[in-house]
This record gives structure tokens, sequence and C-alpha cells, in this order.
């Protein structure tokens, strides 16, 4: 009886054994939870730049075990949950201690997943989503295919167009019905409906654009209403390729610059002389698959034309080399000492510069629609003008470099081969042009034509989604269409985006919405983004909401695939190149979407451990 009114005081007063042992628990767990904290903190700081986890051992205080146990190790020095975490370790109180690499590739996978169902909740959210697909062999020699989703964030406020990096999918059939189910299984797979794609953006690959067996049109017998669109920036490094392809004295100039490239930098002691006759612009070598190495290569040389003549007569004086001495002084008497060459690098040169500049605006992450066509009327308009005007501005600046390097400023002549002429053939009938007309028609006019058939032939897609979605690109167009052409343009895009007899607007509505939003939303220059933004605030008009959703859906470059490798190379280089799949794709999504890791919260990855 005494024992029975000992225990109800003690439960009275809540100071039962229970109670110390459930404290004790209690303490356990929050002291596992800081412990996990910190953890995680060290994985996502390596995670988002690129930094190796593991050394050659994984034991603490150890030489060479790696990234993540020497920041463990650092922060034991100056935090109290750590330096006890690391007691226990020491004196053998704890057997799991969540410092091997097993937790360090599963607490990887419950961030990654974390941030894989944000990124598709957001998407069910939008609806629309795009696609965007590229592949390059990795260093273990495997096809990766990089998948991107682009969508409209309506959650957003201001509403924001996202281009989410979702994994790389190993590629063992890189043909296009091996990559189009790929592609199928993974979109089922992460949970959405192919119904709701709306674009599918690749590189000219055959496989993926071919218009009979291609991944493109495989998934427009599938869904017809996912625009296909082929990479802006691809196109524009092609249409440079044509150019520089187009005749042999291009491609002799473009010979003359990689050999100028590769006589310097193939020694230290001849890269010395460039650099201490060149001290700013250095030379770059060109290449075939990087955007930007064309005008690189060529504004070094030509704002320091001078200056790398010095270089390489400084070479012949001081080489050993009979190779080095003859090439060297080549390079100078028929190369940058002729007017010819001055002249075709101050024009490759005009039209790089302005290519590169479209190449580059069009990249950015913000590109619409709209100001990707804009760009790309002005790139015409700029090579029908300098087809007219351009020849006469180049041949003042490559004069003023003649000036400069104290050459003359005449086309040398060539000794003229002549031919046996026959007695049926006309003399008089021979009209012989000057150097210089022969210059500008065989070669100048030459690869401008080229340039402006290239335009017109690779970027037709972007003339046919003006001629859809051309008149929602601004209020001033919406303004000036007449009621019949805004409701003969509404009606067109209801039958683009229907299929299966279901369409996504309305075109009658559409008409209906636009005929009273273009009195009331007065945006003239603004961006397709502030349209919609001013549609989401009015909430009125949902068939013209839609419609520019779907307009800013549709994806212009595969960039962000192609900056997607770079991380790439960076994980499977410098980090560990036979690491599983998985891991792969768990460190490319800490690495890529740094943005949505700062918002993953960490209590209910925590929870499962605790």
């Amino acid at each position: 009886m005494a024992a029975w009114i000992d225990l109800e005081i003690r439960l009275q007063k809540d100071k039962t054994i229970d109670k110390d042992v459930q404290e004790q628990i209690n303490r356990d767990r929050e002291h596992w939870k800081n412990v996990l904290s910190r953890i995680i903190a060290v994985i996502k700081t390596l995670g988002k730049n690129n930094l190796a986890f593991r050394g050659k051992n994984e034991k603490i205080y150890q030489e060479n075990n790696g990234n993540f146990l020497s920041l463990i190790e650092m922060i034991s020095e100056f935090d109290p949950v750590m330096q006890e975490h690391i007691r226990r370790i020491k004196h053998d109180e704890i057997h799991s201690h969540y410092l091997g690499h097993r937790i360090q590739n599963e607490l990887i996978n419950l961030l990654t997943s974390e941030i894989k169902n944000k990124i598709i909740k957001k998407i069910i959210e939008a609806k629309y989503f795009s696609i965007i697909l590229d592949c390059t062999p990795d260093t273990s020699h495997q096809e990766q295919m990089s998948f991107i989703l682009q969508s409209v964030d309506i959650s957003a406020t201001p509403i924001k167009i996202n281009e989410y990096f979702l994994e790389f999918l190993k590629v063992d059939n890189t043909s296009g019905k091996g990559l189009f189910e790929v592609i199928i299984d993974e979109i089922k797979n992460i949970g959405l409906d192919i119904d709701n794609l709306r674009g599918q953006g690749y590189d000219n690959g055959s496989n993926m654009k071919g218009k009979h067996q291609g991944v493109q049109k495989r998934l427009l017998d599938v869904n017809p209403r996912s625009f296909y669109t082929p990479c802006g920036c691809h196109n524009l490094n092609l249409l440079l390729c044509d150019m520089a392809n187009s005749c042999t004295k291009a491609i002799s100039f473009f010979g003359v610059v990689q050999r100028i490239y590769s006589l310097f930098s193939s020694s230290t002691k001849r890269w010395k002389v460039l650099k201490d006759s060149v001290p700013s612009l250095t030379l770059k070598s060109l290449s075939q698959t990087r955007w930007e190495s064309r005008i690189e290569s060529i504004k070094a040389i030509r704002f320091q034309t001078p200056k790398i003549r010095d270089a390489l007569l400084k070479l012949v004086e001081i080489s050993d080399d009979p190779k080095t001495k003859s090439e060297a002084n080549s390079l100078v008497t028929y190369e940058l000492e002729n007017f010819e060459f001055l002249l075709g690098m101050t024009i490759w040169y005009d039209i790089l510069f302005v290519v590169n500049s479209v190449s580059k605006s069009m990249q950015s992450k913000d590109m619409h629609i709209d100001v990707a066509i804009d760009q790309l009327k002005g790139l015409i308009s700029f090579f029908n003008k300098y087809r007219e005007e351009g020849f006469v501005t180049a041949m003042i600046s490559a004069k003023e470099i003649a000036f400069e390097m104290n050459i003359e400023s005449e086309f040398r002549k060539k000794r003229v081969i002549s031919r046996k002429k026959f007695f049926d053939e006309n003399v008089a009938n021979e009209i012989s042009k000057s150097l210089e007309e022969s210059f500008r028609v065989d070669y100048f006019l030459y690869i401008v034509d080229k340039a402006i058939i290239s335009l017109q032939n690779r970027f037709e897609q972007f003339e046919a989604y003006e001629n859809i979605f051309g008149f929602l690109f601004s209020g001033k167009k919406l303004r000036s269409l007449n009621d019949g052409n805004l409701k003969t343009h509404c009606l067109n895009l209801e039958f683009f985006l229907k299929h299966n007899n279901q369409s996504d607007i309305d075109g009658l509505d559409l008409f209906s919405e636009l005929k009273v939003l273009r009195e009331i939303v007065q945006v003239e220059d603004n961006s397709l983004i502030d349209i919609l933004n001013q549609i989401k605030r009015l909430d009125s008009f949902p068939n013209a909401y839609i419609a520019y959703r779907i307009m800013l859906t549709i994806s212009v470059t595969v960039a962000s695939a192609e900056r997607s490798f770079s991380k790439l190379k960076l994980i499977k280089s410098y980090l560990r190149s036979t690491m599983s799949q998985e891991r792969l794709n768990g460190l490319a999504i800490l690495s890529i979407e740094k943005d949505l890791l700062g918002e993953i919260d960490y209590k209910k990855i925590i929870s499962n451990f605790v």
C-alpha cells in the first residue's frame, strides 16, 4: 500500500523513472538533430561548389581523409555539438557516427529528392512545360543526356520563366527511337503528362531534329502541340561554320589564325616572347564547338597586329630552330604584311562581333520568343546593310592598320596563268576584274550572301512562331490589328493548340478577351512576361492567360544544357569518374539548382534519421 501511495505521489509530481528516461531520450534526439544539421550543411557546401567529398581514407583526424571530414574537424574546433560528437567517436561510445560515405550518399539522395519534388510540384502547378535535351560523352566514355524542363512559375510574384535541371540520363542507344523511348519513360517516371508538353529544344543533330525518324518528329506524332525549336545559338555557330567553310580564301584565313596561335603556344619560350610584345589581349585557339572561340581568336589579332608582327620578328631573330624561323618569317611576309589578309581580318571581325553579340543575348535565361525573333531580324538586316556598305568601311579600317604597320594598302599582284585560246573563243568578251573587285565579289559578297541564305534556312521555325504567336508579342501589335485580323489570328492559334478534339484555348473567347485587354493593358515595349503579370493581376482573361503562358514555355536555346555539361565535366573529372549514376545526378542537382537548395526544409530529412 505504501508503494502504491508513493507511486501515486510521484505520478502527480511527474517524477517517475520514465520521466528521467524520456528526458535523456529527448536530449539525445536533440543532439542528433544538431549533428545532422551540421553534416547536411557540409554536404550542401561541398555539393554547391563541386568539391570532392572523400579522400584516400575515411578516418577522422588522419591525413588525406578528404574535404568532408576535414570540414567536420574544423567545425569541431569551435562548435560544442560537434566537439561532443567527436568525443563520443574517439571513446567508442557510439557505433553509428553518420560520417561515412553511405550516409553521405543517403543524405545527398534525400536532398536531391526534395529538390526534384519541389520542381515537379512547380511544373504540375504551371501545367505546361518544355523539355531541353542535349547529349555528350563523359570522361568514362558513356553517353549522358542532360534532361531539363522549362516552365512558367505562376506561383512566384512576379511570374518567372524557369529552367530546371532534373538529371543526366545514361543513354545506350543514341538513335532517334532510342532517345525518344528514354524521354517518354522519364516523363512518365517523374509524374508528368506528355499531353502538357508544349515545347522541345535540341541541337541540330539528325537524331534529334530529323523530320522523319528524329526525336522531334516522334514527339510530334504523340503530341502535335509540342513545338520543336532548334537551338538558336547552335544555329548561329553553324552559320559561322558555313561562312568559314564557304570558300577557299575564308578557309585559308582561319588557317593562318590557327597557325599564329599554334606557333606561339607550342613552346613556353615562344609564349613568353608573345606576352612581352602583346601584354593585353592574348591569342586564342579556334574551336568548332565553343561558340565564342572565333571572335576571341580574331579580336587579339585585329587590335594588336603590329605587336604580333613584332613578336614574330623577334622569333626570327632569337630562334635556333630553322622551322620556327621559316614559319614566323612566312607569317609576317605573306600574311600579316599582306593587305588582303588585313582586309579579310577586318571583315571577319565586324561579322563575328555582331553574331557573337546576338548569340550571347540569346543565351540569357530570360530570353523569350519575341526578343529572339527581333534579334534574328536585326541580324538579317545587319547582313543586308553590311553587304551594301560594309566593304567600304572595312577598306578604311584595313588601310588604317596598314598605315600603322607602314605597309602598302594595295592588293599584291599575282602571276597570271595564261591559258591557250582555241580558235572559236571570243577573246574580246573576256572582262578582267581588278584585284579589289575580285576580292569584293569572290570573297566578301560570297561569305555575306552565304550568311543571309543560311540565316533564312536555319531560322524557319522562328518565322513559323511569329505567324502563330506574333499578334501577342506586344500591346502595340494587338492595337494595330482590326477585329477581322485579330479574330483570324485567335482561331489560328486555337487550331495549333488543339489535339484529339481538345484545345488549350477557345479562339472566339480569346478574341473577345483580347479586344478588351488591348484597351486595359497599357504595355507598349515591355516584355511578354510584363504583359503576363498584368493579366495575372487582372484575373479576368483565362484564355489570354493560357496563351501567354504557353508562348513563354517554349524554349529558344539549349544553352542551359551546355552549362550543365560544364558541371558534368567538373564532377566526373575532379571528383570520381567511376561514381554511380545516382550520386552523379545528386551532385549535379546540388550544384546547378542552388537556389532551390536554399529553400529546402531540413527538418523532414533529419526526422527520417532520428
